[in-house]
């Protein structure tokens, strides 16, 4: 049996993509070879590719062991341990890697990027400022010296860096969402809103879909506003179609509630706080038009609702506008917090809604804009929150593959219930790190009777555990 030529086959075949071919490969060498590092570390490589991620430690660590010294391998191990989210290991087996070859750049942006997924900004800026010494207009540095200056609290020098990034790298919708979050962290609401705007139309025009996921809900919906944009004699521009948003010159938000809305935040226990009348009439009437004829409506949940975020175009002037004069007027409530992020959700009837979660910030601003005629149970249809907040040290994305574990901790600390009903223009401000759930939904058929919510989202949230 020719080793090299077998080995050579394999390799080729992992190459071209064909794992199967390059496994079977691998295997018929280890068994002629046993325990060799060569055959390990490509099929550690071939086993993280498969998601075989603890199979793929285990032979990249034994390969690490017999060959310490192969700067190849630590990259590709480190890489894996990234992925298992061992971080901390990441760091120091890519540091490992960087002595020996030293100032290589693939290796040195690695690093970096451990850094700050560590939160060790400090030491990532100083890294990058040493590596930019090098290469100044190396667009991916700079991209990180953002980042690690956002992490800093630097707010307008990320902005001023991912604008540098944008004059190099026109097209880097990556540079674009940064660039909009910190001016979102300088309360520059509406600048923000406009670039995450033309982020969303830059997206559109290169044909990126909001989520890839091709549901009969959606397409449910997307039939009906089809039919609703014709019965109002409206032709939507292709792609991207924006029907209405712009800013009032009146205002949006009804500032009467504020003053007895902060004296139940301060005084309340758990923080939730009801305020109906939010939107003046005139800017519920706009938010409507543009929840209704707009083709914001990208991202598609299984469990029956539809999302509409700032980068696929619910990003327009109206709502920033809501933004801004929400934490004017509210400001016994937000104070000095920063919008973090915005978004709605728009409902099938005949499905459910969100389950319990809890939300990456401080205030959570959740308000309903159809109009209360829609709602066959005015008793229920809003918001249902427990008086638990969820653990500081939760993992946000998982929310929704653990329901039966939140239910078992919510059951555990004895929680209580709110139910918030359903009202139009009623909103509901409470503590982000609240569980919470959408409660029972029974509206009317209907296009414009479908339920829709609209979330702000101001403050970020101490993940230390308390």
């Amino acid at each position: 049996m020719d080793l090299q030529a077998l080995y050579n086959q394999a390799t080729a075949a992992h190459q071209q993509g064909d794992l199967a071919r390059a496994e079977d490969g691998y295997l018929r060498l280890l068994a002629l070879v046993p325990n060799n590092p060569e055959v390990r570390h490509p099929l550690g490589v071939l086993r993280a590719q498969q998601g075989r991620v603890a199979e793929a430690l285990a032979l990249l660590e034994a390969a690490v062991a017999q060959r310490p010294s192969n700067a190849g391998l630590l990259k590709d191990y480190a890489m894996v341990l990234a992925g298992a989210g061992r971080i901390q290991e990441t760091l120091t087996t890519f540091e490992l890697a960087l002595n020996l070859k030293t100032g290589d750049p693939e290796l040195t942006l690695l690093r970096i990027e451990a850094l700050l997924r560590l939160k060790r900004h400090a030491e990532a800026l100083t890294a990058i400022d040493q590596a930019l010494v090098a290469s100044p207009q190396a667009v991916l540095l700079l991209h990180q010296r953002g980042l690690a200056l956002a992490g800093l609290g630097r707010h307008a020098d990320a902005q001023a860096c991912f604008a540098r990034v944008l004059q190099l790298k026109p097209d880097s919708d990556a540079a674009l969402y940064e660039h909009g979050t910190a001016l979102a962290a300088q309360h520059r609401i509406a600048d923000w809103f406009a670039s995450f705007h033309a982020f969303a139309h830059r997206g559109v025009s290169a044909g990126l879909p909001g989520d890839g996921k091709e549901l009969a809900h959606k397409a449910r919906h997307d039939a009906e506003q089809a039919a609703w944009h014709r019965e109002q004699g409206i032709t939507p521009d292709p792609g991207l179609h924006i029907e209405g948003g712009g800013r009032l010159e009146g205002p949006a938000i009804n500032p009467v509630n504020a003053q007895d809305a902060a004296r139940q935040w301060r005084e309340s226990r758990p923080q939730v706080v009801v305020v109906d009348n939010l939107l003046t009439d005139e800017a519920l009437a706009a938010l409507r038009r543009f929840c209704l004829g707009s083709t914001v409506w990208r991202t598609g949940y299984d469990t029956g609702y539809l999302g509409a975020f700032p980068e696929h175009g619910f990003s327009v002037p109206l709502l920033a506008q809501l933004a801004e004069e929400f934490r004017s007027v509210f400001s016994g409530i937000c104070g000095d917090l920063p919008l973090k992020y915005a978004w709605a959700f728009k409902y099938d009837s005949t499905m459910e809604g969100v389950h319990i979660h809890a939300d990456d910030a401080v205030v959570n601003v959740n308000f309903w804009i159809t109009p209360d005629d829609a709602n066959l149970d005015p008793e229920r249809g809003g918001l249902v929150v427990w008086d638990v907040p969820a653990p500081r040290e939760w993992d946000f994305s998982k929310f929704g593959s653990q329901q039966a574990a939140t239910r078992d901790f919510l059951a555990g600390k004895n929680a209580k219930s709110i139910t918030v009903p359903y009202r139009a223009n009623r909103a509901v401000i409470f503590d982000s790190d609240l569980l919470h759930q959408t409660d029972k939904i029974r509206f009317k058929e209907g296009y414009s009777s479908r339920r829709i919510n609209v979330t702000l989202l101001y403050g970020e949230r101490d993940r230390t555990p308390g």
